[in-house]
């Protein structure tokens, strides 16, 4: 079976789900995506990561990824290889002395672990064509996804009515205060304003 390179398009709250995230991983050139529902916490891990955000203790998958390399076990690719029943299954394909093996991992545990190896994410053609669905080529606003119905309007004029200074202020209070997920929107908002 071929394997199919997918990565990271976009991280929202889902509106199905209370206090999760969705995932959202698109076919990389191709139209298919794959959305994936996931705890706060691994959202909160994956989206530190991508944005570089630096936390004041090592979250549970830094300290995986320190183990690892301390032990010279380097993680080479994230599989989803299954579907079944609503859930995905996913493994590490890691590497060390040049033996290979395979470990078993949540999907959501899989992908913050990959990104802070920078490795690449794969799926096969029977689980895009079962849960995938067409988005548009290219596409990586999160903008366009879901957003849970409990964030707070209210929070959002309060950073749009905030300067670049006191965002940057705030955003530097929120990482020191390991309130990731205000950091996330801090930084959206500061996303966009760039590229307005």
């Amino acid at each position: 079976m071929n394997k199919i390179k997918l990565e990271i398009a976009g991280l929202s709250y889902s509106q199905t789900q209370s206090g999760a995230y969705a995932l959202v991983l698109s076919e990389v050139g191709g139209k298919r995506q794959l959305p994936i529902i996931i705890g706060g916490f691994e959202a909160q891990a994956i989206a530190i990561e991508l944005e570089k955000m630096t936390p004041t203790r090592p979250l549970t998958h830094d300290l995986f990824r320190n183990f690892a390399q301390a032990f010279s076990i380097e993680v080479k690719e994230v599989v989803i290889y299954n579907l079944s029943e609503g859930i995905f299954y996913s493994k590490l394909i890691c590497e060390s002395d040049g033996i290979t093996t395979e470990i078993d991992a949540r999907t959501s545990d899989a992908i913050a672990i990959g990104v802070r190896f920078n490795c690449p994410i794969y799926t096969f053609e029977h689980i895009l064509s079962s849960a995938g669905i067409q988005g548009e080529e290219g596409e990586s606003s999160d903008s366009d996804y879901p957003v849970e119905e409990d964030y707070s309007e209210n929070e959002e004029g309060n950073l749009n009515s905030m300067s670049e200074e006191e965002l940057q202020g705030q955003l530097g209070d929120a990482i020191d205060n390991e309130d990731y997920e205000l950091a996330s929107r801090i930084r959206d908002e500061m996303n966009k304003r760039r590229s307005n």
